[in-house]
């Protein structure tokens, strides 16, 4: 504002009172360099006041103007504020300051002298639309430096992306550093080097070389043969120079909306690119991807998938996040499995998720701890567990693990995420959760729904066998939403876009979640140099060991420890199973038995118990 004035004066497009007048900095470090002793600074900025006073067509402008509290002061001496009051007071200088809201508040308001001598004039961020003729104004600059045009729909790209991912920079800041970054990548795209002068100069230093060696051997004539090819070379690279500059020159590259997404995507971690075809392939067939860790709950994982697919083509709220889901079911069914499966589909990774456990919030004054704590209090400076995790990581899947074990205050906070898709930190933050996906687990009704599992367990294998599953899982939806109603208010379960039931675990899912877990033990040994191989019969004597209708497939890994993995240690260790060899797990009388080596020796795999009964 203070350059556009200045501007203003030299084009005469002002009051005539202006017309004559001058705008200078004041610059405060400059002042401050250099003063050896006491009295120094003071003289300099007094000097400076009565030249200004004197010459009376000067504007000052002191940009940082907190600076001047407490600029130059020590024992005894006077700060550059204190310095300059009289002379405002008395109208003798004009000044034009410019700092932020906080350092306002923190530095002038306190000293009332030195505020009530300013007129405070609120700078707000502009509107979008006022905002893309900003950056129009400034294309013509950056065109002419990045050598390129930048199209209207970038402009526009630039604006809207930065309003709604980059939260914590204003407009048209932030905007008008994406369009210089996306030129300045496009640039360096199409200004790659030339192959054909790049081996030109590769020949030149070999002449060269030559040419030296020649001369230390005194060999003069050689030495001038090789500076006349030396010669025709430099000519031939200032031909091949000017016209890759030509090239260069002639091929302007073009800065759009796509190069605009790819800098916000890299910024913020959002995908906000078109979507390729690979990733459209990948999103049909998201169920699929979940399916390959999570077995059965086919409701749940269809409902996370058309989550993930209206996000990703923009057809969800622009104002919460991408979905909200309440998963309901007891123990080892996989609820916190199928957050694992989504994170690693999602971002690569299954640790690429924020998982908060509310069994940690169930004191009112732990809830401090997700935003962080008030000021004047330890750690307010460190911010929240839960919002400073997704300002880092915006584009995340944020799960709440056991639900019903936090304080009420909690629920209040989700209330506000879940439907307005931002929290406000204790800094005062603005924390973007529109990208994230939110789950919450909890175990409420879970002895319904472990009833109904002890009720099918092995038995189910009649032809009407679905059926009747169906009509106790509709039996058991009905019991169970009817207790979440008597445990969470309304107005928490209204937000949520799904409430989803995990079935119990039948027969068949537990025999395929014993094939994934074999599958792992056989890659861990893959790194042995052995190879394993399971029979069918061996994961149905696993299955049905490893198989609590309570506790679900948690069982399954200790069975897996006791009937596998112990035996196969042991022979790891006796030598009987070396690197190189191949390992059968079968079943024979309804025990696991391994077999080994060339000799493939059968023995049955026998538990520390079984061994201290012999």
């Amino acid at each position: 504002i203070a350059e556009g004035l200045a501007q203003k004066i030299v084009a005469a497009d002002v009051p005539e009172e202006l017309l004559d007048k001058r705008i200078l900095t004041l610059d405060l470090s400059g002042m401050v360099a250099g003063t050896k002793y006491r009295g120094e600074f003071e003289d300099r900025i007094k000097k400076a006041l009565d030249e200004v006073k004197k010459d009376g067509s000067i504007i000052l402008f002191i940009d940082e103007l907190h600076t001047i509290v407490g600029a130059g002061s020590a024992e005894g001496a006077m700060d550059a504020a204190n310095i300059i009051k009289p002379a405002l007071g008395r109208g003798e200088i004009r000044v034009i300051g410019a700092t932020t809201l906080n350092e306002y508040r923190k530095y002038i308001e306190k000293d009332a002298a030195l505020e009530r001598r300013f007129q405070p004039v609120t700078v707000g961020e502009p509107s979008a639309e006022a905002s893309v003729e900003i950056l129009k104004g400034l294309r013509d600059k950056y065109e002419a430096h990045h050598r390129l045009t930048i199209t209207d729909g970038a402009l526009e790209a630039a604006v809207q992306l930065s309003k709604r991912y980059i939260n914590d920079r204003f407009l048209p800041d932030k905007a008008i550093d994406l369009m210089d970054e996306a030129a300045s990548r496009v640039r360096m795209k199409n200004e790659k080097s030339s192959p054909d002068l790049k081996a030109l100069e590769e020949k030149l230093s070999a002449l060269r070389r030559e040419k030296e060696e020649a001369v230390a051997a005194q060999d003069f004539e050689k030495a001038a043969q090789i500076r006349d090819i030396e010669q025709d070379y430099e000519k031939q690279m200032e031909i091949e120079r000017d016209n890759w500059h030509k090239k260069v020159a002639a091929e302007h590259g073009q800065v759009t909306e796509e190069d605009i997404a790819e800098v916000v995507s890299e910024w913020t971690g959002v995908p906000v690119t078109r979507l390729t075809e690979d990733e459209g392939q990948k999103l049909l067939h998201m169920e699929d991807t979940l399916h390959r860790r999570v077995v059965g709950q086919d409701e749940a994982v269809k409902a996370i998938a058309r989550a993930i697919r209206r996000g990703r083509v923009g057809l969800k709220d622009p104002k919460r996040p991408i979905g909200s889901f309440l998963f309901l079911g007891p123990t080892g069914v996989g609820k916190t499995e199928l957050c694992k499966a989504l994170a690693e589909a999602m971002f690569g990774d299954e640790n690429a998720m924020v998982r908060l456990d509310m069994s940690e919030y169930m004191e009112r004054h732990t809830v401090s701890r997700l935003i962080g704590s008030p000021p004047g209090y330890v750690g307010h400076e460190e911010g929240g567990q839960l919002t400073e995790k997704v300002r880092r990581h915006p584009y995340s899947v944020v799960l709440f693990d056991e639900i019903e074990k936090a304080h009420e205050d909690v629920w209040n906070l989700l209330l506000q995420i879940m439907d307005d898709g931002e929290l406000t930190d204790s800094q005062g933050r603005r924390v973007d959760f529109r990208n994230t996906i939110v789950v919450m687990t909890s175990n409420v009704g879970a002895k319904n729904i472990m009833a109904q599992g002890q009720r099918l367990g092995f038995a189910a294998g009649e032809d009407d066998a679905e059926k009747k599953e169906e009509q106790s899982f509709e039996a058991v939806r009905d019991a169970v939403m009817g207790e979440l109603k008597r445990t969470f208010r309304p107005e928490f379960l209204n937000r949520i876009d799904e409430t989803i039931i995990f079935h119990p675990l039948n027969e068949e899912n537990i025999a395929a979640i014993a094939e994934k877990l074999l599958d792992n033990t056989a890659k861990r040994l893959e790194k042995l140099g052995v190879t394993m191989e399971v029979d069918g019969e061996a994961v149905k004597v696993v299955a049905k060991e490893g198989f609590d209708p309570v506790y679900g497939a948690r069982p399954l890994r200790r069975a897996i420890q006791n009937c596998v993995e112990d035996a196969v240690a042991e022979k790891l260790l006796d030598g009987s199973v070396k690197e190189g060899d191949h390992i059968l797990v079968t079943a024979e009388n309804g025990k696991i038995a391994i077999r080994s080596g060339k000799a493939a020796q059968t023995a049955p795999a026998e538990t520390a118990e079984e061994e201290k009964t012999e």
